[in-house]
């Protein structure tokens, strides 16, 4: 069966003959022609070549145009920090600089690097008519963010009819993005929305959900498919997430994916997910690729699900990992021949931190997935830094991504299960969500006066 109509059939939650693949390759693919990520995210001959070699070299039924999550905060004025290795990050707010938001208009699809990445859905609808055609949009929450800065957590308590009407901005930039992938061919909308992580079903019912579902609701008028994207540990939103009325629901390694699967049919939603990203897509080999995978395979069944890596793949992520789980999605008997064989654990050396810690200091360790890329992360580590300052030299603070070797070596010493979490001098105090600045600098006084 070709891949759109098995993506198709599976979001509609009828049985399949096979479980369908989507790899989330976004920047990856620029690795895998040898270009950085800004190189790679500003030329539409790039990101279509790019494209079409992952396609392939991996075989998907689906696949994302481009997983940037800056495009729209770009053309709306936010300054970008480009880097090789990442997609860009936003390193200003314009909400937070002086602008209102009756200053900001819902851009032209003219803007910035809008034409960019629908001329490349255009160019791919074309050379690929039976391929799922993924076009990411950043989810109104996130886009708010990126507006706003973490001020939002604070707006959201005390003006919350300022917030409505920032998320209010932010649907009407979604859906003229939704509109032009639908009609230069894309057959998935993705609403990419990682901020939601941070928030609780309450504040979520209240202010996403009324908005998500008006852009669910577009997307299905207008004749393609809707997928709700999260990452983190947003398990108290999976099923507020649902009642937005997706037609799929995509999550992260943070979430148990046996828990989205029962979440998810409930409510008559497709579900996908969660191949880890880092510790063994990026950092294991084909052996724990394959496993992890069927894994997911086999509690994800072949009604509803679509397997895919818990997010953007790292641009790093070895080829022959996915290429190693593309294999193993199209032959069933090597998926019964790894379902014989027995198991293998990925033994990880826990560090001493003995001399880690500091008597007259309070020691921060942010675990994160990284921040130059990961949205909640970034923000996380803003909030940090700025609750850190006015303490100079007491207090000293240090990221670990677990896209590194050492980052997923202090996770495991440390005993984090979530990402992002903040743990002060060997103590997990806030886990996966962004706490107030005034939060965190409570917990750095409380610490000192006990040294």
């Amino acid at each position: 069966m070709k891949g759109l109509e098995l993506i198709k059939k599976a979001m509609k939650l009828e049985e399949v003959e096979r479980i369908p693949w989507v790899p989330f390759v976004g920047s990856h693919a620029g690795a895998m022609l040898g270009l950085t990520a800004t190189e790679f995210l500003q030329s539409t001959d790039k990101i279509v070549e790019g494209v079409n070699k992952a396609i392939k070299k991996y075989n998907p039924d689906g696949i994302p145009v481009a997983f940037d999550l800056q495009i729209e905060a770009e053309a709306l004025g936010c300054e970008l920090a480009w880097a090789d290795d990442n997609p860009p990050a936003v390193i200003s707010h314009p909400l937070m600089n002086g602008m209102s938001l009756e200053d900001l208009k819902v851009p032209c699809p003219c803007k910035g690097r809008i034409p960019t990445v629908m001329d490349a859905t255009r160019r791919l609808r074309d050379e690929h008519p039976d391929l799922a055609l993924y076009g990411l949009i950043t989810g109104p929450f996130t886009l708010a963010l990126h507006l706003l800065g973490t001020d939002i957590f604070m707006q959201m308590m005390m003006e919350p009819e300022k917030t409505h009407k920032l998320m209010r901005f932010a649907t009407d930039v979604a859906l003229m993005m939704a509109g032009n992938y639908i009609e230069s061919g894309a057959d998935v909308i993705a609403i990419v929305d990682p901020m939601t992580s941070q928030i609780d079903p309450d504040s979520f019912a209240t202010f996403v959900s009324p908005y998500v579902k008006e852009i669910n609701d577009f997307i299905r008028e207008a004749g393609a498919l809707s997928s709700f994207f999260v990452c983190g540990n947003a398990k108290q939103n999976i099923e507020v997430m649902c009642q937005t009325n997706p037609d799929n629901i995509s999550i992260d390694e943070n979430i148990p994916l046996d828990f989205v699967r029962d979440m998810a049919l409930k409510h008559n939603v497709s579900f996908g997910g969660n191949i880890k990203l880092t510790v063994v897509l990026l950092m294991g080999d084909e052996d724990a690729s394959r496993r992890d995978a069927l894994d997911c395979m086999d509690i994800g069944g072949k009604k509803g699900f679509i397997l895919a890596p818990g997010c953007d793949l790292a641009m790093e992520t070895p080829e022959a990992n996915l290429v190693a789980v593309s294999e193993l999605v199209h032959d069933e008997l090597l998926q019964g021949e790894l379902r014989a064989s027995e198991a293998k654990g990925m033994d990880i050396e826990l560090l001493d931190l003995s001399s880690h810690w500091a008597k007259d200091k309070v020691v921060i360790d942010v675990i994160t997935l990284d921040s130059s890329s990961c949205a909640p992360c970034q923000y996380m580590m803003d909030a940090v830094a700025r609750a850190a300052e006015p303490f100079g030299d007491k207090v000293v603070y240090k990221e670990h991504r677990i896209k590194e070797k050492e980052g997923v070596q202090m996770m495991a010493s440390l005993g984090v299960q979530n990402l992002p979490t903040i743990v002060m001098d060997g103590n997990i105090d806030f886990i996966s969500q962004i706490p107030p600045i005034n939060d965190i600098k409570s917990k750095i006084e409380g610490y000192l006066a006990n040294k």
